[in-house]
């Protein structure tokens, strides 16, 4: 029997791993909300969704008050009919951060519990693609980093075969953003690619200014130059630029994807998997960008990601940020430059609930 006995949320803060400031704010904590679900059968699926600082206890009580006790006595199985059942309950809502995440924490919580029973691991049940994804690094690019600082993390990503790293930009003017991306040019050569990230921080005239700055140092993309809900803002600016513009992980719903693509507002899609509300429609939105023949390359959560970025065709890239360790018995695993998806059945991540509980939020 797969039917469901038992729901449970919970909220841990997990502290950073190192100082994480970008155009816009800093990433002060990971406030993560777990779902445990329990089937008949005595299968356990676990599942997560985070925020970076604010809303956690926001999006527990949507769980807890709204959406577990509705899961009593459901079919495990049917993920889709779940989703939408859930989906269809909180309309009121909906489209927003804070459902998406409680709407993610359950949806990946029953694809652990689908993929143990299946005895298959996510990233071959979600569609098998392939085991092994590039990885580029994000730690070693904050905001707050002096050039120096850029330099040596970018060298030490590409002596460790990572086949990209990530600057952020967004500094008061362009030129001091050219001027840090112009030496990490310089020091790593043409073969490493070089993302940039702006986190929403310009207007449409700063990023026509910002991007014809970059330009001349073959940035692989352009990563949230303005507000995530410009879309004709973007679209103006991709024609405006040779850099390929980056957006997704501020999308909270599949169709905003499908009237970027649409618009031709972005090159590379990055679908957040919490903030989609789940591998359900993360799926959906890494499909929809294949039809668009662009690439998916998802923002954060890389202990989850790479093994939906495994999955499909079109997935391109992980990005690396550790924040998992503390509160995990593994880590991805990097091996010759490239993430390795998890080969256990399940999601792919062994929680250490002890180390959750002594992070617990009362």
């Amino acid at each position: 029997m797969t039917m469901i006995t038992k729901a449970t949320a919970l909220l841990a803060d997990i502290a950073v791993e190192t100082d994480r400031t970008d155009a816009v704010q800093s990433f002060v904590k990971q406030e993560t909300v777990l779902v445990t679900l329990t089937t008949t059968d005595g299968i356990e699926g676990t599942g997560y969704a985070y925020t970076i600082g604010t809303g956690g206890t926001s999006v527990l009580a949507l769980l807890r008050d709204h959406l577990l006790p509705l899961l009593a006595g459901k079919d495990a199985r049917n993920v889709e009919g779940l989703w939408q059942e859930l989906f269809g309950l909180t309309r009121a809502t909906t489209t927003g951060a804070i459902t998406s995440l409680a709407l993610a924490a359950i949806d990946t919580a029953l694809w652990d519990l689908r993929c143990k029973r299946a005895g298959e691991p996510l990233w071959r049940l979600a569609g098998g693609h392939r085991r092994e994804i590039p990885v580029y690094d994000t730690e070693g690019g904050w905001l707050h980093l002096g050039t120096d600082e850029l330099v040596k993390s970018a060298l030490a990503a590409k002596e460790a075969q990572f086949s990209g790293v990530k600057i952020k930009v967004g500094k008061p003017y362009a030129a001091e953003d050219a001027e840090r991306l112009r030496a990490v040019r310089e020091a790593v050569g043409p073969s490493l690619h070089i993302m940039t990230d702006a986190n929403q921080s310009q207007s449409l005239s700063s990023a026509v200014r910002l991007a014809t700055a970059l330009e001349p140092y073959d940035p692989y993309w352009l990563e949230e130059p303005m507000p995530a809900d410009d879309i004709s803002g973007h679209a103006r600016l991709a024609r405006s630029t040779r850099i390929p513009i980056a957006v997704g992980e501020s999308m909270y719903a599949p169709m905003q994807f499908r009237s970027y693509l649409e618009a031709g507002a972005a090159s590379v899609v990055q679908v957040d998997v919490a903030r989609v509300g789940g591998i359900t429609p993360w799926l959906k939105v890494a499909h929809l960008a294949e039809t668009f023949n662009v690439e998916v390359c998802p923002h954060f959560l890389m202990e989850l990601h790479v093994s939906l970025v495994a999955a499909v065709a079109n997935g391109a890239y992980v990005e690396y940020i550790p924040q998992l360790r503390a509160v995990t018995r593994t880590e991805l695993t990097v091996r010759d430059g490239l993430a390795v998806a998890p080969d256990e059945p399940g999601i792919g991540i062994d929680w250490d609930m002890d180390a959750i509980d002594r992070r617990r939020v009362s």
